[in-house]
């Protein structure tokens, strides 16, 4: 018997995974799987914390594992953690794991459809996720939720613009 994951027989998936992860590495790219590295400038460092896919939401398959992304680190004094579902935030991090200063999201694309004008913004993507676009804080603890630049399902976005996100850090 076979087993069949996302319309795929699990060989086939896993292999796709595998060439995914080799090409990414042939570009340069450090994908981070339930681990973390310390990138040091100057004598100061920031710890960046990557965990596969996590989601709070039933539908959605759980891969990642911060405990393991965890395992033997050592903090800076600003330590960032990459998860793609924002629900992973409220879940496990906010509160939770206080030297986790910023998380990084993004998964809901903004549901492609919205409008935002100043002062106002509404999705409906907001009544699946309450963390769906922008800055989020709980105490000294921050999430940021990219809307990314692509889409699923339908090939476009209503009122819904792309978003590439630059972050500066300075000292204080």
């Amino acid at each position: 018997m076979e087993i069949i994951i996302s319309g795929l027989p699990k060989k086939k998936k896993i292999a796709n995974l595998e060439n995914l992860i080799a090409s990414h590495k042939e570009l340069g790219w450090d994908l981070l799987l339930d681990e973390h590295r310390k990138i040091i400038k100057d004598g100061e460092s920031i710890s960046v914390i990557g965990v596969q896919n996590w989601s709070a939401r039933m539908n959605f398959r759980r891969y990642g594992d911060l405990n393991k992304a965890l395992e033997n680190i050592t903090y800076s004094p600003v330590n960032i953690l990459l998860s793609h579902d924002p629900s992973h935030w409220k879940a496990e991090v906010a509160g939770k794991i206080p030297a986790i200063d910023l998380t990084l999201a993004g998964h809901t694309h903004g549901f492609q459809f919205g409008i935002e004008i100043p002062g106002f913004r509404w999705s409906p993507v907001q009544y699946v996720y309450h963390e769906c676009a922008g800055l989020y804080s709980e105490n000294q603890q921050h999430l940021y939720v990219n809307r990314g630049l692509g889409f699923l399902g339908y090939p476009g976005r209503v009122w819904i613009l792309p978003e590439i996100t630059l972050f500066e850090f300075n000292q204080s």
